[in-house]
């Protein structure tokens, strides 16, 4: 870890997370206002889609991608615009070697715990909690 690397990191999590308003907000406010969140589904699909890009290309065309550039826009951009790209990518790499447990677990226990600590949050600062 470098003060150089930070300062990456921070960059690219500032231009991810205005990059995040902007097209969840423009997303809720081209359509006709809903109950799903579809401002958050798209950000989190679009993460997902330059993730696997960033990724293939890095696997096409190796040296482009240094340890910087990585920080700044996996760990940054990406990680201030949605950490489910991550996720989906991290379970594509499990996938792609044939961990289908892993990959599985991985989902599952994402998906349930998390709903499970959200709810903890919930209850804990309920009033009376």
């Amino acid at each position: 870890m470098t003060l150089q690397g930070i300062a990456l990191v921070g960059l690219g999590g500032a231009f991810g997370s205005i990059a995040r308003y902007l097209l969840a907000t423009w997303t809720m406010q081209a359509v006709a206002p809903q109950k799903f969140p579809l401002g958050t589904f798209v950000v989190n699909l679009a993460g997902c889609l330059v993730a696997g890009l960033l990724a293939g290309l890095a696997e096409r065309w190796s040296g482009w991608l240094t340890a910087d550039l990585r920080l700044l826009l996996f760990v940054g951009v990406l990680g201030g615009f949605t950490t489910f790209s991550a996720f989906g990518l991290e379970t594509a790499q499990l996938l792609r070697r044939g961990e289908w447990l892993v990959a599985s677990g991985y989902v599952g226990g994402s998906v349930l715990l998390g709903l499970v600590a959200v709810l903890l949050g919930l209850k804990l600062t309920a009033p009376g909690g």
